[in-house]
């Protein structure tokens, strides 16, 4: 198995409460349901605000880096992250487990 993790970092100015942010977390929120690679799925917003802290963070996990690839080209991933794209920045780990 592997574990895909995500973290963003919304861009200076940027708004948690803006539409558009608001769709892109609806839009990987609904990931789980869309893409049969992922054996599991969870997102949500950070609830701290330690200076270093992210905001809003992905959980997931795969079979395999062949599931990973699927899931990563799936063209629901790849629109989300279009999304995210224009208002934050992020960091990723994946690792077996």
């Amino acid at each position: 198995m592997i574990r895909h993790l995500v973290l963003f970092k919304l861009n200076d100015g940027v708004s948690r409460d803006e539409p558009r942010v608001a769709e892109g977390v609806e839009a990987f929120r609904a990931l789980g349901a869309k893409i049969p690679e992922l054996t599991f799925w969870e997102c949500d917003w950070n609830i701290t605000d330690r200076p270093i802290a992210y905001d809003f963070a992905i959980n997931s996990a795969v079979e395999d880096t062949d599931a990973l690839k699927r899931y990563i080209e799936h063209p629901a991933h790849q629109e989300g992250v279009a999304m995210w794209r224009e208002f934050a920045t992020w960091v990723i780990a994946d690792y077996e487990f």
